[in-house]
């Protein structure tokens, strides 16, 4: 088979059909004797008939509707919707020419941008978009909910199929391919940390998935300096990390970085959040822990930040609730 612009072309049946018409010539192509005894065209016995029923015979053999099963359904198409043309008259014509018995193959061209449009309008009512789970606060705690796959027909793979039936002769029903889509997150990626602070209550929550694990004493920002709601994530980890003043606040002025050590602001662990400036961290004021009195950021007694450190990761989910 070989590709002519937006036709597919059996080339040995054109080959076959150019010469059978070359040796009769204009004749044998107006002639209406009988066509040779036992002859067939594409399996259609046409030995003995005149040319013009032999036209009639291949012609609504061709226009045979094509089965397509799509899932538990059953679509019938015509030829021509799907961008095949069968070149039953160029038959006849070497039908005449061949030989007592012979079989006679009938020339078929697929326009492929035919078939292209009618596969997507297919697949249209078809293909479904996968959809991925989702994690929610109901209840202030974690929610997940679940994914489900998608689907889609494999556009490619089943023009090769109608093209290949055509070209072959056959009416045997196509089975529309599809394939499975994955949706890029599934429940099991959501089985993993999730922290909950509770703004109002100085509290951290760790959940695995919905599970709760472990709570927590932290402090919060005061009225002044409140710790932001909403959801965040957890975007770098740093252990015993140096802590710079905020330049643009005026309760840092004059304040010098510190690094790691007793005296550092930040303990000995640090969390940062995708809310910017805003963090998870031990302290050198333990005794804030239960109040309002932070920056914005969450403070926990070191020995929890360090548990806690070793417990999520980049890319955790928080979410920072006023309750």
């Amino acid at each position: 088979m070989k590709r002519t612009g937006l036709i597919l072309v059996a080339a040995a049946t054109v080959a076959f059909l150019a010469a059978a018409a070359h040796a009769q010539g204009p004749s044998a192509r107006a002639g209406s004797s009988a066509l040779p005894a036992g002859v067939t065209i594409a399996g259609v016995p046409v030995g003995g008939l005149p040319p013009a029923q032999a036209y009639a015979a291949v012609r609504n053999a061709f226009e045979v509707p094509v089965s397509l099963v799509v899932g538990e359904r059953l679509v019938l198409v015509d030829p021509a919707t799907l961008g095949a043309v069968g070149y039953a008259k160029r038959a006849v014509w070497a039908a005449a020419a061949a030989r007592p018995g012979a079989k006679v193959q009938l020339q078929v061209s697929v326009r492929a941008g035919t078939l292209r449009r009618y596969i997507a309008g297919l697949a249209a009512g078809v293909d479904r978009k996968a959809v991925d789970a989702q994690l929610t606060l109901r209840n202030l705690r974690p929610s997940i909910r679940a994914d489900r796959l998608g689907l889609r027909v494999d556009r490619a793979a089943l023009a090769r199929t109608i093209t290949a039936a055509f070209l072959s002769g056959s009416r045997e029903p196509i089975f529309v391919p599809t394939a499975e889509v994955q949706p890029k997150v599934t429940v099991k990626t959501l089985d993993a940390p999730v922290i909950v602070i509770h703004r109002g209550h100085n509290r951290l929550e760790l959940f695995h998935g919905v599970h709760l694990v472990r709570t927590f004493p932290v402090a919060t920002g005061q009225a002044i300096y409140p710790t932001p709601l909403g959801r965040f994530s957890i975007v770098v980890r740093w252990k015993n990390p140096w802590w710079y003043p905020p330049t643009n606040d005026a309760w840092a002025a004059g304040l010098k970085p510190t690094p790691p050590g007793p005296g550092n602001p930040l303990g000995t662990r640090w969390m940062g959040l995708s809310a910017p400036g805003v963090g998870i961290h031990g302290t050198n004021e333990d005794s804030s822990i239960g109040y309002s009195e932070s920056h914005g950021c969450i403070r926990m007694h070191v020995p929890d930040s360090e548990w806690l450190f070793d417990h999520v990761e980049v890319g955790t989910p928080v979410f920072i609730v006023a309750d």
